[in-house]
């Protein structure tokens, strides 16, 4: 393995707005890229912040711009996390990059050999999420996730709805 980078390939680039919805439009009026699917009220089941508890709340919006995933995160409160604090200091830049996995075990052995701190971990449903630090703060985030049985499917439908969009309804709920 070729270090953190061996486990996979970037698949999203992911953004902390300071404005939620200004951003989503510029994504879809400027960017083009669209539409976003919402998700709100999102608090990963035994989320651990630095390795301590937290009930931190965020919503998250996806859309695809090709390949590339684009994730647009809200925090929905100021409880310790990534999206708020010192991590969050990113001036609206590229918050982190997420690259899939089939073993979050083996990602987390390979993190550690590099000397990358675990700064969120947790689950939603049966997909199983890390954020690393390797080392050089905020905008350097690398969330490493494996996907549960839900999870292509759910990234398909995604991106196909980006196949040929024509600009209506650029923000969908996914409920």
């Amino acid at each position: 393995m070729a270090g953190i980078s061996g486990l996979g390939e970037v698949m999203q680039l992911a953004f902390v707005p300071d404005d939620f919805d200004a951003a989503v439009e510029h994504w879809t009026k400027t960017m083009g890229v669209g539409p976003f699917f919402l998700m709100e009220g999102i608090h990963l089941e035994g989320m651990k912040y630095k390795g301590k508890p937290t009930d931190a709340v965020f919503d998250l919006a996806l859309a695809y711009w090709g390949d590339i995933q684009i994730e647009l995160i809200r925090p929905r409160d100021s409880h310790p996390s990534i999206y708020t604090g010192e991590y969050a200091e990113v001036g609206g830049g590229l918050h982190h990059v997420c690259i899939l996995v089939d073993d979050i075990e083996e990602a987390r052995r390979e993190c550690g050999e590099q000397g990358a701190e675990i700064v969120i971990e947790g689950a939603l449903g049966d997909s199983k999420v890390i954020y690393v630090d390797p080392g050089q703060g905020p905008g350097h985030l690398v969330e490493i996730l494996q996907q549960g049985e839900g999870g292509p499917g759910l990234f398909a439908m995604i991106k196909q709805a980006g196949v040929g969009w024509d600009g209506n309804e650029p923000l969908r709920s996914l409920g």
